[in-house]
C-alpha cells in the first residue's frame, strides 16, 4: 500500500516535488576555498591514530577489540588535555594578589565544565566493560609494558591540582616518575610540581576572605562564642538537668566527644598539629573562610564562591569514582594478575581510592564545623553592606551613611 503523505496532486507539503525556499544558501567553501572541516580537526591525523597491534592470523588483520580499546584511551588522554586546559585558566584567574571578583563566575563556569567532563570519563567505563576478559586476553600481550601507569598528562594533572608526593601510594615501591625516562617527560612533571597548584591558590584566595580580620568583622572569635553557646544548648544543659545517672553519663560523653572535635579545629596549635600529621591540606585561615562562606552563603558577594567550594568537591568526588570505575574494571577484566606495567594490578589501583588522594579534602570537612542558623553570628552593618555591594571588581570602602553608599554607586555608574 502506498504511502497516503508520500505524493499528492494538488502539490501540498509532503509531495515529491516540495521545496522549501527557506533552505536555498550558498556553499561557501567552494566559493572562498576556504578550510574544510576534515582539515580544521586535522582528522586526517586523528583517525589514522588507530594502529592495532595484534594479530588474529595471517591475512585477517587485529584483534576485533583492541580498536575500541585504542579509540577510549586517546578520547581519555584528549579529554585529560581539555581538563588541564581549563585548570590551567582558572589557576591564572586565582593567581594574582587581588583576585577580580568579576571573574568568579568564568570560574564558576569553567569548574562546572570540567566536572561534565569527568562524569564523561566515568562514563566511558561502561563501554569498556561491554568487552569480556576473554575478549582482552586475546590482545593483552600486544600492549608489552604499556600501562596506563604512564600517562604523563594525568600525572601532571593531578599536580596541577595539588596532590602531593607524600600522599602518593608508591608504584612497586618506586617514586611515580620513574616510570618516565625522557627527559621532556621529567621536565614537564617538574613544572607541573613547582608552579602554584589549584589546591594552593584556593588556599590563598581563602585566606582573604573579607571579615576574617581582627580588624573587621572578627568572624573567627565570633563564630567560637557561638560554637561554645551550641554545644551548651544542645548537649550540655540537657546533660545536666539529666537524672538518670546512666543517661546522664551518655550524654556529657556524646557532649565531650563533640566538643573536643570543635577544639581541634577551633585551636591554631592543634590545627597546625593535624596539618603536620597530612590530616589538613589548607592553612588554619584558609580552613576559617571555608566556614565562613558556607554559614553566610546567601548573601550575595559570598553566593559564586559557595559555588566554587562546593564544585572543588564535585571534582574531588568525580576523580574518586573514576578511580573507583578503573578498579573495578581492571578487577573484572584481569582479576588479580600484575598489571602490563609491573604493578599489583588491581591492588595498587585500590589503595588510590582513598581520602590520601582527595585534594580538596578539608573543605569535605567544613559540615562537620556548621552550626544551626539560629546560632550564626549576626553581620554588623559595615559587614552586611562589604558582601552586599562590589563595584568593579572591588569591594568599596563601607561609607558611614546610605547616602555616602549611594553616591558612590552613582559616581561608579558614571
Amino acid at each position: 500500500m502506498a504511502c497516503p503523505y508520500a505524493s499528492n496532486d494538488d502539490g501540498s507539503i509532503f509531495s515529491g516535488n516540495f521545496t522549501d525556499e527557506i533552505q536555498d544558501g550558498l556553499n561557501n567553501l567552494a566559493i572562498t576555498e576556504g578550510i574544510n572541516y576534515h582539515q580544521y580537526l586535522q582528522l586526517s591525523k586523528v583517525l589514522s591514530a588507530q594502529k592495532p597491534l595484534s594479530k588474529v592470523e595471517e591475512g585477517k588483520g587485529s584483534v576485533h577489540d583492541e580498536h575500541l580499546f585504542i579509540v577510549t584511551h586517546q578520547a581519555y588522554e584528549l579529554w585529560f588535555k581539555q581538563i588541564l586546559y581549563e585548570v590551567d585558566s582558572i589557576r591564572d584567574i586565582l593567581n594574582n594578589n587581588i583576585v577580580d571578583e568579576r571573574m568568579m563566575l568564568m570560574i564558576v563556569t569553567q569548574l562546572n565544565r570540567v566536572n561534565m567532563i569527568m562524569k564523561l570519563l566515568c562514563d566511558q567505563f561502561c563501554i569498556l566493560e561491554t568487552m569480556t576478559p576473554l575478549d582482552f586476553l586475546r590482545f593483552r600481550s600486544f600492549l608489552g609494558s604499556s600501562s596506563g601507569f604512564q600517562s604523563l598528562q594525568f600525572r601532571i594533572l593531578e599536580n596541577t591540582l595539588g596532590l602531593k608526593d607524600k600522599h602518593r601510594v608508591k608504584y612497586n615501591q618506586q617514586y611515580y616518575k620513574d616510570v618516565f625516562n625522557d627527559e621532556e617527560s621529567i621536565k614537564l612533571l617538574d613544572e607541573s610540581a613547582r608552579k602554584p597548584s589549584l589546591l594552593e591558590l584556593v588556599e590563598s584566595w581563602l585566606e582573604r576572605t573579607p571579615g576574617l580580620s581582627l580588624n573587621d568583622f572578627n568572624f573567627w572569635n565570633k563564630y567560637q562564642a557561638a560554637v561554645k553557646q551550641w554545644l551548651h544548648d544542645e548537649f550540655k544543659a540537657p546533660a545536666e538537668k539529666e537524672t538518670n545517672p546512666n543517661l546522664k553519663e551518655l550524654k556529657m560523653a556524646e557532649y565531650n566527644k563533640i566538643q573536643n572535635a570543635y577544639t581541634e579545629t577551633l585551636n591554631e596549635d592543634n590545627y597546625r598539629r593535624a596539618t603536620e600529621r597530612g590530616e589538613r591540606r589548607i592553612s588554619h585561615s584558609a580552613f576559617q573562610g571555608a566556614i565562613m562562606i558556607n554559614l553566610y552563603r546567601d548573601e550575595p558577594r559570598f553566593h559564586q564562591p559557595f559555588q566554587i567550594l562546593t564544585m572543588l568537591q564535585d571534582l574531588d568526588s568525580h576523580f574518586t569514582k573514576w578511580r573507583y570505575a578503573h578498579v573495578m574494571l581492571v578487577q573484572r577484566m584481569i582479576g588479580s594478575k600484575l598489571g602490563t606495567g609491573g604493578s599489583s594490578g588491581y591492588h595498587y589501583l585500590r589503595s588510590t581510592v582513598s581520602d590520601r588522594y582527595k585534594i580538596f579534602l578539608d573543605l569535605f570537612n567544613v559540615s562537620t564545623y556548621m552550626i544551626p542558623r539560629p546560632y550564626i553570628p549576626q553581620l554588623t552593618v559595615s559587614m552586611k553592606r562589604t558582601l552586599s555591594v562590589m563595584l568593579n571588581g572591588q569591594t568599596p570602602a563601607t561609607p558611614n551613611t546610605e547616602d555616602e553608599l549611594e553616591k558612590q554607586a552613582i559616581s561608579s555608574a558614571v
